[in-house]
């Protein structure tokens, strides 16, 4: 285990301390926020193409549909540790940078399949050049959020789903209807996969000029201001958790991290390809008609819902210092939702409950991340941050295929609305119990929050391995 001394504080530490935390903010969140509401699209993106033409034009059923639509995170997590350790040790800025390059190029080529097994070959490639997009940004945030206002920290970069899906499903929509033909011949479903691709080349440029690696690099950054926050990063414990990768992936705390991660993450996609379907669906079911805009618009009504929710939500995490109960919380929240969904008898209520459903599992997944990093540092955080996020993403496969297949099976959502449910409720009960947790094999853990000031030195980190 490695100690990095703390820095000495400046006079006027506690008058920097806001001004430092909004100058990180400020010049970080708005360029990562839009990175990820680009990844979310383009991972996201046939949800609306699919019922739109991209399922008659190669010959999709909903089980294939939620197959192409999951198969991204199977690349996606064959690659999640690894991807993050080269972060760590690399850099963030490049690592960042040539992530965002090569998932523009393949999302941009998925706009010219010509048949399901292209289209399968595609999304795995996606999911390969995509990996450790999302666990790679926490971490790099808790190289600039100290301990009390990472889970916060997390929900701004993450309120990234709900509002991809707000004003990116209009977005795509409207493309759709809007865009056929008017680039090489291509149908509408096309050309909305191509031009919602191309952005994400064009950030990983950008995000070499416009992400310093650490603190230390941050010429915005006066030197009292640094102080500040390299010390209050040093409080929160040692730069190295003891054990590091192998210690992360003997320990199995960390792994039920990851399940209670995973039901959030199974739900969240399973609504997220499918929803889009599911209003198309109300026309014949309730005898109303929609355009393909207007199946945008009733789309982005629970996601709008949710990034506010989610919002509000950290806020509430972060004033009363607490994270595992406030995600227990939005997981019932996704079973209240869900089950909502399943006994309404009009469109406006389904709406209702997808909506509430939403706002919890999209509250629920940056919380996810917070308690993961309450007990891990360093190596060991890149590894636990990339395995809670691999074991979570293996629902964003399963959710979506197995929902496709269960509705090819019983010709209804109902069945494949119960298991979100249930899953939701898996959990609610585990991020319960991580709330009685001090640490990950027994040892107490450094008091997190308020308290800590009174406490002369930090105790370090949980011993992992």
């Amino acid at each position: 285990m490695t100690s990095t001394p703390t820095p000495a504080l400046p006079a006027d530490a506690d008058a920097l301390r806001p001004v430092v935390r909004r100058k990180v903010l400020l010049r970080l969140m708005p360029f990562l926020l839009l990175c990820y509401f680009v990844n979310y699209l383009d991972r996201s993106n046939i949800g609306v193409a699919g019922p739109n033409g991209m399922n008659d034009a190669l010959g999709l059923t909903a089980t294939m549909f939620g197959f192409a639509s999951g198969i991204f995170f199977v690349g996606y997590v064959l690659l999640e540790v690894p991807s993050n350790l080269a972060l760590h040790r690399y850099g963030a800025r490049k690592w960042i940078a040539r992530i965002l390059v090569s998932w523009g190029i393949v999302a941009s080529a998925t706009a010219f399949v010509q048949n399901a097994t292209m289209l399968y070959v595609l999304r795995f490639l996606l999911g390969v050049a995509e990996a450790g997009f999302t666990p790679g940004i926490l971490l790099y945030l808790t190289y600039w959020f100290a301990q009390r206002d990472r889970a916060q920290a997390f929900a701004l970069f993450l309120v990234g789903i709900p509002l991809s899906s707000t004003i990116g499903s209009p977005l795509a929509s409207w493309l759709v209807q809007s865009g056929h033909e008017i680039a090489f011949g291509l149908d509408g479903w096309r050309f909305m996969i191509l031009v919602t691709g191309l952005p994400a080349v064009l950030l990983g440029v950008a995000c070499l000029f416009l992400l310093p690696d650490r603190p230390s690099d941050a010429r915005w950054l006066t030197a009292p201001e640094r102080a500040v926050l390299e010390h209050d990063l040093a409080a929160d414990g040692p730069a190295e958790t003891h054990g590091g990768v192998r210690g992360v992936l003997r320990t199995p705390k960390v792994w039920i991290l990851g399940v209670s991660y995973f039901g959030l993450v199974y739900g969240l996609y399973a609504i997220s390809f499918f929803l889009p379907t599911i209003i198309d669906g109300f026309q014949e079911r309730f005898d109303v008609h929609y355009s393909i805009v207007q199946v945008g618009l009733l789309t982005a009504v629970p996601y709008g819902c949710a990034v506010l929710f989610t919002l509000f939500w950290a806020h509430h995490s972060r004033k009363h210092d607490e994270v595992p109960k406030h995600v227990a919380g939005s997981a019932v929240l996704g079973v209240v939702g869900i089950l909502t969904a399943i006994v309404a008898d009009s469109p406006y209520v389904i709406l209702v409950g997808v909506a509430i459903a939403a706002m919890g599992l999209c509250s629920g997944i940056p919380l996810s991340f917070g308690m993961s990093t309450k007990f891990l540092a360093g190596t060991a955080a890149a590894a636990g941050l990339a395995l809670v996020n691999t074991v979570g993403n293996l629902g964003g496969f399963a959710g979506p295929y197995i929902y496709g297949w269960v509705r090819d099976l019983t010709g209804s959502d109902d069945l494949g609305l119960y298991l979100i449910a249930g899953l939701c409720a898996m959990s609610a009960c585990v991020a319960w119990s991580v709330s009685r947790w001090r640490s990950l094999d027994g040892a107490t853990t450094a008091p997190v929050g308020p308290e800590k000031a009174d406490t002369p030195a930090p105790t370090p980190p949980t011993r992992v391995g």
